[in-house]
């Protein structure tokens, strides 16, 4: 026994000769953590080794929780900094010394670790609020028989893993103790550089859908499922982008329904010419009792308005309705439900779950949303069946940190509708998908152009594949 403990202290001390040996899988580990975490968060790391990882992603503050004391020594030696604290503690036994929650609570190999994972994610949610992210590395099962030839043959630091967890392992022990899934990832095919070789295939041929799940690492990010703190009290604004829409108007205004404590309606108009504008001017003067707001588009699009209609937005909750009355605008009762229970923050509706009636969508369009629902849900890692419905809805906080890092993607999208997507997905926002009714439209024409809008959403696809598969 003490011939082992002895062998084990001498990999810990020399980490780092390890981890220059397999430095492509660990600087492969550290890029695509700083894509899924925001700097200037505050992380939990458990399993934490050296702290090399939690140094890496620049917290505002971290704590490093670990059971192996040389290697606590060495993240403090390495890693002085104030803002990062490192505990020797075992983390299913031992009391962590921190009474706040944090942004992210990383589980870096964790699962394979403990005795009982069970337990390990009920002690964690002390830690956890609603926007609490857990994120979870594991190793794919597949992988353990090459794992342990590696580590024979000295290729890799022996870690004594006790627990092969496969996704739905891991997918399981969430649910079971409170847990929501947000996104699961297969990451590295081939573990070492090998000139261009490892670049190539887990760029491109470790994402094929037939061929990811046998990638090596396991990468799922989850949330503690609990609703949005003083849910009774919050308030909803719904943000309605209109052009050339008069006759929906006051309709729209008498079906909206009141949510939580206030709802106000804000129109954002954009430069009608059948007296639109007028109309609701008229309208907020008919009805004086209700919180209705008018605002002029400054420039031209759909994405011009939906954006300053949410930057205006006073709201906790935010809805984006279109004006053309094809769904519903009682049905975004059903986004709020959602929003208020906790079991969604980016909620999308999608037209194509309820039949139809006839004339409501052409079947070329049809087709086409069919077909781009599938793509994006391959791309982005979750749900997507209608990515252009007309309901959409996002909490005002969230939209900010969203606003905040629109230049990774660029001023890339005409519809609006791309820009709240992908900023969801990359602040890994959990998205529930309510589907709702649509109905042919009454009044006015409608904006849709089938072969130019077809080609901006292979845009879409290209961009989506560009930023979430090209990490």
């Amino acid at each position: 026994m003490t011939n082992r403990v002895e062998e084990k202290r001498h990999y810990f001390v020399n980490i780092e000769k390890w981890r220059r040996k397999n430095s492509y899988y660990h600087d492969y580990i550290k890029r695509f953590m700083k894509f899924i975490i925001l700097e200037n968060s505050s992380i939990l790391e458990l399993s934490c080794r050296d702290g090399d990882l939690l140094a890496a992603l620049n917290p505002e503050y971290g704590v490093g929780v670990d059971n192996h004391p040389e290697l606590i020594e060495i993240a403090r030696k390495k890693y002085p900094s104030r803002n990062l604290k490192f505990i020797c503690a075992d983390i299913e036994k031992d009391k962590i010394d921190e009474d706040k929650t944090f942004d992210y609570i990383i589980l870096n190999g964790t699962m394979g670790e403990v005795k009982d994972v069970q337990k390990l994610l009920q002690r964690i949610a002390a830690f956890c609020n609603s926007d609490t992210r857990i994120v979870i590395i594991q190793y794919n099962p597949l992988w353990e028989p090459i794992l342990k030839i590696g580590e024979k043959l000295r290729l890799k630091m022996p870690e004594g893993i006790k627990n092969w967890l496969s996704m739905e392992d891991i997918d399981n022990f969430l649910q079971i103790t409170g847990y929501q899934t947000i996104s699961r990832r297969f990451l590295i095919l081939f573990p070492k550089k090998l000139l261009f070789i490892g670049p190539l295939f887990n760029k491109f041929i470790s994402q094929l859908p037939a061929i990811k799940r046998l990638n090596l690492v396991q990468i799922l990010v989850a949330r503690y499922l609990i609703p949005p703190a003083d849910s009774d009290n919050k308030t909803c604004s719904v943000v309605i982008t209109c052009r050339d829409e008069k006759d929906n108007i006051e309709p729209l205004v008498q079906r909206i329904p009141q949510l939580g404590k206030h709802t106000e309606i804000i129109f954002v108009e954009g430069h009608s010419v059948d007296g639109t504008r007028e109309e609701i001017k008229r309208v907020i003067e008919k009805y004086s009792t209700k919180d209705i707001k008018l605002l002029i588009q400054d420039g031209i699009g759909q994405e011009d308005a939906f954006r300053k209609g949410f930057d205006h937005a006073s709201g906790d909750f935010i809805i984006w309705l279109e004006a053309d009355l094809t769904t519903p605008p009682e049905e975004i009762a059903r986004l709020w439900d959602v929003y208020k229970s906790g079991r969604g923050e980016f909620i999308n509706g999608t037209r194509l779950v309820y039949r139809m009636e006839k004339g409501s969508m052409p079947l070329i369009n049809l087709i086409g949303n069919r077909i781009f629902g599938n793509v994006f849900t391959i791309l982005l890692g979750q749900r997507f069946t209608d990515t252009l419905c007309g309901i959409k809805g996002i909490s005002r906080r969230n939209y900010i940190n969203i606003r905040k890092n629109l230049k990774f993607f660029g001023d890339f999208d005409p519809f609006g509708d791309f820009e709240l997507i992908f900023g969801a997905i990359k602040n890994n926002l959990k998205v529930s998908e309510v589907p709702v009714s649509y109905h042919p439209r009454k009044y006015g024409r409608t904006k849709t152009k089938p072969f130019k809008h077809g080609w901006l959403l292979i845009k879409m696809c290209w961009i989506a594949f560009k930023k979430f598969k090209l990490i």
